[in-house]
């Protein structure tokens, strides 16, 4: 599932397994909305040829942060791709927003193949959350039902076909600062990690009961410049696997 965030070819994608609820994390800056909208791209790609045709890849987002750093594409994927066109850009302004959205879930006609949320975590203010619940910890409140409510709705729609959903959050130190409750409902976490030398890598913990097993890539940034999608410009970025398969191991808790 980890090339799914890179542009791979098209018959990779066709033997990914993964999660229902998928989390990427990464210090502020690190390039996590460009993977979600490889993620999305390759998701719809892999959609539009397969034989079931199921879906579309729904991209939720606060639309003013979306314009004011757009992502960047991949280098070689046509802007003008009618891929993108499975693509359904949804803007909300907080997690209100969220909430409707998987409340309604279940009155689709026909369920979308993945759902991705940008910078979830800062969908939450801290303030409205507290207020709301009466509680110092609103804000945790809050994130646990509407991770319940995801979990539930992504369930649901996985008896009829694939449905999957993809979270990013921003953290500052070494992982996730609300790892205790990711880990309730999220068994795939993708973390990014800065080299200090313009390279990331992306590791891949996957918690089972009591073990948590890890993956890691690398890749780099080498070039980018201004496109045009949807009629708004992109960055293209340019980015090269340098570590296929950096380690993977198995830990016991």
């Amino acid at each position: 599932m980890v090339e799914r965030f890179f542009s791979a070819p098209q018959t990779d994608l066709h033997h990914a397994q993964s999660a229902p609820i998928l989390l990427l994390s990464g210090p502020p800056s690190s390039g996590k909305t460009s993977l979600l909208f490889q993620f999305a791209f390759n998701s719809a790609l892999e959609t539009h040829s397969s034989v079931s045709n199921n879906g579309k890849v729904v991209f939720l987002c606060n639309r003013r942060r979306l314009e004011s750093k757009p992502p960047y594409l991949s280098q070689g994927i046509d802007p003008s791709s009618d891929i993108f066109h499975r693509i359904q850009m949804k803007y909300v302004d907080d997690d209100e927003g969220i909430n409707k959205f998987f409340a309604a879930f279940h009155l689709h006609d026909k369920f979308p193949h993945t759902v991705i949320i940008d910078d979830f975590g800062d969908l939450f203010d801290e303030r409205n959350c507290q207020q709301r619940y009466n509680n110092p910890r609103g804000r945790d409140l809050a994130m646990v039902r509407i991770l319940a409510l995801c979990h539930n709705a992504i369930i649901h729609a996985n008896e009829t076909g694939p449905c999957k959903v993809l979270l990013s959050d921003t953290h500052h130190g070494d992982s996730p600062r609300l790892l205790f409750i990711y880990k309730r409902w999220i068994s795939s976490i993708y973390t990014i990690k800065g080299d200090g030398s313009g390279s990331f890598l992306l590791k891949n913990n996957i918690y089972s009961g009591s073990a948590l097993s890890q993956r890691m890539r690398t890749c780099k940034i080498l070039h980018s410049s201004s496109i045009s999608c949807f009629g708004r410009y992109y960055r293209r970025w340019r980015i090269i696997i340098l570590l296929v398969d950096l380690f993977t191991q198995s830990i016991s808790f």
